[in-house]
């Protein structure tokens, strides 16, 4: 494949598609029935789709994926220009806006020398544009994991954080101790409280070791799910089912695949 020549933007490309959506909403009953929040779910599941197509290194799910998701946000927009409540050139407006306010060592006189100078001054410009606290804007509706993550991300710019990875480790150790009385105490409210502050340690040591949890949580359950798999379709070749196994047969499998070349 080419590489693309970037001053080539597709405007009649983009045009036809947004004339396709517009027509789809006039002239198909399905689409014409949507509203913003009955497509507020699969604008999710399309997103995740995305994620997952970038965790496969599958660039031609991505291809079909992005589509998917900007088919989302063109409806939206749409939708929206329909009541009234704002247009597509408003939202293309605004994020052109917001980007060159907050890349000032890009577009201004300011300088960054490093990525990590440039989240820092994100930050502070989200400040300055009237939010009244340091975690407005971490969405309530994020994986828990990741919520935790970015919250206590905001937390550390103004220095409320950890001194050190050891800290935050006896952190861990001591809600682990909490958890284990929650769980000898029997209160079913109290283990969930214990296990979540238990959580909560953990994706800042998690932090402090430059993991990004949700990302290391989905790819451990990824492998669970490729080895699990592998259990079963080899009980399959000798006739048998995991229901009907024992342990140890699931075991000796479960072994097996992890020697088993990624």
């Amino acid at each position: 494949m080419r590489a693309p020549s970037y001053r080539h933007i597709p405007s009649e490309e983009f045009k036809r598609f947004i004339s396709i959506v517009r027509r789809l909403r006039k002239d198909c009953p399905w689409d014409r029935k949507q509203t913003h929040q009955s497509l507020r779910h699969s604008l999710i599941e399309e997103t995740y789709e995305v994620v997952e197509a970038l965790d496969q290194g599958d660039t031609d799910e991505l291809k079909k994926e992005l589509g998917d998701l900007m088919l989302h946000v063109i409806m939206q927009a749409t939708i929206a220009e329909q009541a009234g409540e704002f247009t597509l050139k408003e939202v293309l407006e605004e994020i052109s806006r917001k980007l060159v306010r907050r890349h000032p060592h890009v577009y201004g006189t300011r300088r960054a020398r490093n990525a990590e100078e440039v989240k820092q001054t994100w930050e502070e410009l989200k400040l300055d544009e009237g939010r009244s606290s340091l975690l407005d804007g971490v969405p309530r509706t994020l994986p828990s994991l990741q919520r935790a993550y970015r919250m206590q991300q905001r937390a550390a710019k103004v220095g409320f954080d950890w001194s050190s990875p050891e800290d935050v480790w006896k952190k861990v150790l001591e809600e682990l101790e909490e958890m284990k009385r929650a769980v000898k105490g029997g209160r079913a409210d109290r283990r969930e409280e214990e296990f979540g502050d238990l959580l909560f340690a953990l994706v800042n040591f998690a932090r402090f070791v430059k993991v990004n949890p949700e990302n290391a949580l989905r790819r451990s359950v990824g492998k669970f799910d490729k080895r699990f798999r592998y259990v079963e379709r080899e009980l399959r070749r000798r006739g048998k089912d995991p229901r009907d196994s024992t342990l140890a047969e699931m075991d000796r499998f479960w072994e097996s695949s992890k020697g088993r070349r990624r």
